[in-house]
């Protein structure tokens, strides 16, 4: 089954939104699948790190080398998706992910952390190819529904912030004394099903004409449009990152349980993506800059909560508010890339943005272990200042520039 190109859509009406509602329904289930993929890892990868590290400091490595695996596989994800169609990288993806679950129980059982290492940066493969179908999604759609779209795959994310800690919860000690192992098979186990979801999804791809008409990507990335959506959506993926790689193994260390930290990023990924059910509406209705700022706003408060204690509650409430957070944040700055590209541009913008987005990304991952085993969780919470401001800068900036030009 091929894909269809832009110009051979269904003949009528009716069809057209038949296939486009059947897409965007099975990229939300791989949505589900695949954010079930992370959700496990970081429920899992500092823990296990600090079990198998030969150093204490090394402990969030893993979680730091899924964000390589996701970094590293975005340009050539696109560079996949322009040449033989997204269809193909996405199966590619979905075996990375297989891998990454194999590796991983494998690592467990003999108690090797760099094999460990190497199954989550694979697993960061597959997640750095679950992040496009948001854009996949848009481009099943009219231009006026784009938003919404995006916001409605994003929302499988709900059920994946289910999945993948019940599944951690209920197969953790299935394979005694190797805890996780039957985690990562389990985890391997969704990756595969979620292959056979996206064996038929039909996407449409550019013409060889159109595709020859594209603007230089450096001509794109020059607008300052682009460039504020790019810093936002950094910013709000980093300090995602940053703080939820840190948590599972500051609660461990707070003397919290390892299932209440379980149950803490569970309900940190359905607080990521439950409000995707009405982030495109608010796109629509308010504009993406006004989300974004929303959503800054939020991951600021997450910061401030974190900083009046370690109790269970003071996690759990940072955690959810930094899940909403990053969800306006970073679904508000992929709505302002959709703003910055023709449809034959997409890939390499696209491609381009989330590049930017995981490559810095994993410079906090690095750091979050680090200045958590050195100097604590309030070193940690107080750092994300930083980013914030210069986020919010960037927006105000970019605000001022298109009012100036009313």
């Amino acid at each position: 089954m091929s894909e269809i190109t832009a110009n051979s859509v269904p003949a009528t009406a009716s069809s057209y939104y038949d296939s486009a509602r059947g897409n965007v329904a099975r990229l939300t289930i791989a949505q589900a699948l695949g954010g079930a993929n992370s959700a496990v890892v970081y429920s899992t990868g500092a823990v296990v790190g600090n079990i198998l590290a030969p150093n204490a400091a090394l402990a969030t490595l893993p979680i730091s080398m899924f964000v390589v695996g996701m970094a590293a596989s975005t340009l050539p994800a696109g560079a996949i998706a322009r040449g033989y169609g997204r269809r193909a990288a996405f199966l590619i993806g979905t075996g990375c992910g297989v891998l990454g679950g194999l590796l991983a129980a494998i690592a467990v059982v003999i108690g090797s952390f760099w094999l460990y290492c190497v199954a989550t940066l694979f697993s960061g493969s597959y997640a750095s190819v679950v992040v496009s179908f948001r854009f996949a999604a848009a481009e099943c759609v009219s231009p006026e529904r784009r938003p919404r779209a995006l916001s409605f795959v994003m929302a499988g994310g709900v059920f994946a912030g289910v999945i993948g800690p019940q599944l951690v919860n209920n197969t953790m000690y299935l394979w005694m004394p190797h805890m996780f192992a039957a985690s990562y098979l389990a985890q391997a186990a969704l990756a595969a099903i979620s292959a056979l979801l996206l064996v038929s999804v039909r996407l449409p791809k550019p013409t060889a004409a159109e595709a020859a008409h594209g603007r230089p990507l450096s001509i794109v990335a020059r607008q300052p449009r682009f460039i504020t959506a790019v810093i936002c959506g950094v910013v709000s993926y980093l300090l995602m990152n940053f703080l939820m790689t840190a948590a599972p193994l500051a609660m461990q260390l707070c003397g919290l349980s390892q299932k209440s930290s379980n149950l803490a990023i569970q309900w940190h990924v359905i607080a990521m993506y439950a409000p995707s059910f009405f982030t495109g509406r608010l796109i629509n209705r308010l504009g993406a800059p006004s989300v974004v700022l929303s959503g800054l706003v939020l991951t600021g408060l997450s910061a401030a909560v974190g900083l009046m204690g370690v109790d269970v509650a003071h996690f759990w409430i940072a955690l959810i508010l930094l899940g909403v957070g990053w969800n306006f944040g970073f679904v508000g700055a992929s709505a302002l890339v959709l703003e910055c590209h023709r449809p034959e541009e997409r890939e390499s913008v696209q491609s381009l943005n989330d590049f930017a987005v995981f490559g810095t990304m994993t410079f906090g991952s690095f750091l979050s272990g680090g200045l958590l085993t050195a100097y604590g969780w309030n070193t940690v919470l107080g750092l994300s200042s930083v980013p914030l401001v210069m986020a919010v800068i960037a927006l105000a900036t970019t605000a001022h520039a298109r009012f100036a030009h009313a």
